[in-house]
C-alpha cells in the first residue's frame, strides 16, 4: 500500500455503519472515491466523499446531492449507478456501482489516438446512456473522457453527474460556468445557459480527440480556449488523420456547430446517426450491455478495449450407479496422477512469476514511479511528497478563479502518471484569478454587457431598471463588487476586474409614458402597465379640461423613475373661480375693463372704445352701471364679463 493510502484516515473505517473503507482509487477537485465493502448486501461498491474543507459549503452540498438525485432517476446500462447518498457526521458520501477499469482520458493517453470502430464503439455506448439522461430532462453538462469508464467486463458507462441540472433550468450565472474549459459549448462561455445540444458539443469535442489524439483548441490560458470555442469552428479531423472517414467528419462537424439551433436536438438525434454511420462503414459497435449465466466476460488487459466471449455451456458427465470396485481404482488412480500435474504445474507458474516479479520491479514497468496528488496544498508541501516519491518538483504560476493564491492546482503530468526515478514534475501554483480590462459599458445593449462579462467570468449579481430618453435595453451605468469584498468600483466607463468579481448594471427601459392630455383613467391605466404606482393630485387650470391629466409631478429625490415607484398626477379641475369686485361698478369702463382683465377675465365692455370728434373716449365718458355675472359673486377664471354702461 502506498505512503498516501496509509496515511488517509478514511482507509478501513466503517461509514454509517454500514460501508467498510478498502482503499483510494481516485480523487478529484471535490471528492476522493474509495472501494468499500456494503456489509448489508455483502458487495463491493464505489464510495464517493466529499472533500471536508467543502462540507460547510451549501453549493458543493447541492451539487453532491444533485449527483445522486440525477443519476438515481437514470435507469440504463450505460449511466453508472449511484446507489445510495447520506451524510456520515460532517462528512457527505454517495454509494455507487464499482466498476473495476479504466476512464476514456487513461485510454487516450494510452493509445493517443484510437481505431474507427474503437471510436464507434465507445460513441453508441455514450450516447445510448446520455439519450436516457436527455429523455429524461437532465443535461449532464460536464461530458469528458475523465467522465466515461471503460470497465473490466467490457462495459462503457457515463458517470459523475455532479454538474447535471434539468433542462428547463438551463441558465447559469458566470460564477456557475462550471465543467471542462476543453469540451465547453460556446452558449456556456458567452450566455451561461446550457441544453441537451451543449452535451452534443462536447461529445464532438470528444470524438474529434478520440479519432485525431488530441483537442482541436489549445492555449496557455483557459480563457483563450475558451475564446476559440465562442469564435472558431472545428476542423475536420481528417485534415489531421487522413485515415477518418467522411461520415465521421461530417458527424463532428454537425455535433461542434456553434449555433445550438444546427446541433443534433439531443443524444439520440445523434445516436440515430452514428448507427447510420455504423452501417455505412460496415461496422457493428462491440459493447457490453450486461453480464448473464452462461456469458463470461474476462479482461485480459484493462487497457485494452474488452468484448463478451461467446457462450459457453458446461457440460458434465451423467454419474452411473452401477460401478464394478476395478472401475473405481482407476478413476482413483487417474485422480491422483491428475492432481500431481496440477501441483507441479503450479511450483512452475510461482517460480515463473518471481522472476517476472523480479524483472517488473527491477528494470521494467515496477521501476517507475505514479505522480502523486499535489493539488490544493502548498508548494513546499507538494514538493515534499514529490521529493518522497523520488521526483523532483518546479513551480509554475497559473491563474485560477476558484483555488487561492499559494496554493496548488496540479501538476504536469497529472495525477498517476508513471515516470522514472527523478523526473522534473511541473507543480501548478495558484497566483489568484486572472484581470482582464473591460471597455467602456454606457451606452451598449444588456444583452453585450452581460456576454463581455460572462467572457472573463463575470456576473452580474443585480440589474436596476430606469425610464431614460435612452432606448430600451440600453446600460446607463455599471459598477464592480470585488470578489474578496470590500466597496463597488464604477465601470461605467471602463475598468480593470478579476475573474470571479460580480456586476451590477443599470439599465434603461426606454422614456416614460406620456399622460399629457388623457383622462386620469387612462393615465393610471398606461402608467400600470409599465409597473409604475399612481396618485392623483388636482390643479386649476385655464388651458386643460376639468378630468384631464396635465402632467405628472417630480420624482422625490430626483433622478429617473423605476419600476415600483408612485407617480403623482396632476389632474386638471379647470379654472380658478375669481370674485368680481363690488367696486366695479361706477368705474369708467376703461378702468373696470382692466381691472377684470388684470383678475384673469375676459370682458365685453357693452361699447365700443371710439373717439368723439373732440378727442374724448367713450370707454373714459361712460360708467359700469352693471356686470354680468353680478358683481360680488364669483366666476371662473378666463370666462366672460359684460359691462352695462351708463353716461
Amino acid at each position: 500500500m502506498s505512503t498516501s493510502q496509509q496515511a488517509d484516515p478514511l482507509i478501513g473505517r466503517l461509514v454509517d455503519g454500514r460501508y467498510r473503507v478498502r482503499a483510494r482509487i481516485a480523487r478529484g477537485g471535490m471528492a476522493t472515491v474509495y472501494v468499500a465493502t456494503d456489509l448489508r448486501l455483502e458487495r463491493r461498491v464505489a464510495l464517493k466523499v466529499m472533500h471536508g474543507h467543502l462540507s460547510d459549503d451549501t453549493v458543493f452540498q447541492s451539487r453532491f446531492i444533485q449527483e445522486a438525485r440525477s443519476a438515481a432517476r437514470l435507469s440504463d446500462p450505460h449511466v453508472v449507478n449511484v446507489f445510495d447518498q447520506g451524510q456520515d457526521g460532517e462528512m457527505a458520501y454517495l454509494v455507487m456501482e464499482y466498476l473495476p477499469g479504466i476512464t476514456l482520458r487513461e485510454l487516450l493517453r494510452e493509445h493517443r489516438r484510437l481505431t474507427v470502430d474503437q471510436t464507434l464503439t465507445i460513441m453508441d455506448a455514450i450516447l445510448s446512456g446520455l439519450a436516457a439522461a436527455h429523455r429524461a430532462g437532465i443535461v449532464h453538462r460536464d461530458v469528458k473522457p475523465e467522465n466515461v469508464l471503460l470497465a473490466e467486463d467490457g462495459r462503457i458507462k457515463i458517470g459523475d453527474f455532479g454538474l447535471a441540472r434539468a433542462t428547463t433550468a438551463n441558465t447559469a450565472s458566470g460564477a456557475q460556468l462550471m465543467g471542462t474549459i476543453a469540451y465547453l459549448a460556446p452558449e456556456l462561455v458567452t450566455r451561461g445557459t446550457a441544453d441537451a445540444r451543449s452535451d452534443i458539443y462536447s461529445l464532438g469535442i470528444m470524438l474529434y480527440e478520440m479519432l485525431v489524439g488530441e483537442q482541436p483548441y489549445k492555449g496557455e490560458q483557459p480563457m483563450q480556449i475558451a475564446y476559440q470555442h465562442a469564435t472558431d469552428s472545428v476542423p475536420r479531423p481528417s485534415a489531421k488523420n487522413p485515415g477518418v472517414p467522411e461520415q465521421l467528419d461530417e458527424l463532428v462537424l454537425w455535433a461542434t456547430e456553434r449555433e445550438p439551433a444546427e446541433r443534433p436536438l439531443d443524444a439520440s438525434a445523434m445516436l440515430d446517426r452514428v448507427r447510420e454511420v455504423e452501417k455505412e462503414l460496415g461496422l457493428a459497435p462491440q459493447v457490453a450491455r450486461a453480464v448473464s449465466v452462461g456469458v463470461t466476460a474476462s479482461a485480459a488487459d484493462s487497457r485494452e478495449l474488452t468484448k463478451i466471449l461467446p457462450q459457453t455451456a458446461a457440460v458434465s458427465a451423467a454419474p452411473t450407479d452401477d460401478v464394478d470396485n476395478a472401475t473405481r481404482l482407476r478413476q482413483r488412480t487417474r485422480r491422483r496422477t491428475t492432481r500431481g500435474i496440477w501441483l507441479f504445474a503450479l511450483v512452475l507458474m510461482l517460480a515463473a512469476g518471481a522472476a517476472t516479479t523480479g524483472w517488473w520491479f527491477g528494470s521494467g514497468p515496477g521501476s517507475l514511479v505514479a505522480v502523486p496528488d499535489v493539488s490544493r496544498m502548498s508548494y513546499a508541501d507538494a514538493e515534499a511528497l514529490l521529493t518522497d516519491r523520488q521526483l523532483s518538483a518546479q513551480a509554475q504560476e497559473v491563474t485560477d478563479r476558484e483555488i487561492p493564491a499559494g496554493t496548488t492546482v496540479g501538476s504536469d503530468p497529472d495525477v498517476d502518471a508513471r515516470l522514472d526515478k527523478g523526473t522534473v514534475v511541473t507543480v501548478f501554483v495558484s497566483i489568484g484569478p486572472a484581470s482582464h480590462d473591460l471597455p467602456e459599458l454606457a451606452g451598449k445593449s444588456s444583452d453585450e454587457v452581460t456576454g463581455i462579462l460572462g467572457s472573463v467570468f463575470v456576473g452580474v449579481s443585480g440589474t436596476t431598471q430606469e425610464f431614460t430618453d435612452a432606448a430600451s435595453g440600453t446600460v446607463l451605468s455599471a459598477s464592480i463588487t470585488p470578489r474578496a469584498g470590500g466597496e463597488a468600483v464604477d465601470c461605467t466607463q471602463g475598468c480593470t476586474v478579476l475573474e470571479g468579481d460580480s456586476a451590477a448594471l443599470t439599465v434603461s427601459l426606454g422614456p416614460i409614458p406620456d399622460v399629457a392630455g388623457l383622462t386620469a383613467a387612462q393615465a393610471e391605466r398606461a402608467l400600470s402597465e409599465v409597473q409604475l404606482q399612481t396618485t392623483r393630485s388636482e390643479e386649476y387650470s385655464n388651458s386643460v379640461p376639468s378630468g384631464t391629466v396635465i402632467g405628472i409631478g417630480d420624482r422625490d429625490g430626483g433622478g429617473n423613475w423605476r419600476p415600483g415607484d408612485t407617480v403623482t398626477l396632476r389632474v386638471s379641475i379647470g379654472p380658478r373661480p375669481v370674485q368680481i369686485p363690488d367696486n366695479v361698478v361706477g368705474m369708467s369702463i376703461r378702468d373696470a375693463v382692466g381691472t377684470l382683465e388684470g383678475l384673469g377675465f375676459q370682458v365685453n365692455a357693452g361699447i365700443d372704445d371710439g373717439t368723439l370728434p373732440l378727442g374724448f373716449k367713450y370707454w373714459d365718458i361712460y360708467k359700469v352701471r352693471a356686470t354680468n355675472p353680478k358683481a360680488g359673486t364669483t366666476a371662473p377664471q378666463g370666462s366672460t364679463i359684460t359691462l352695462t354702461p351708463t353716461l
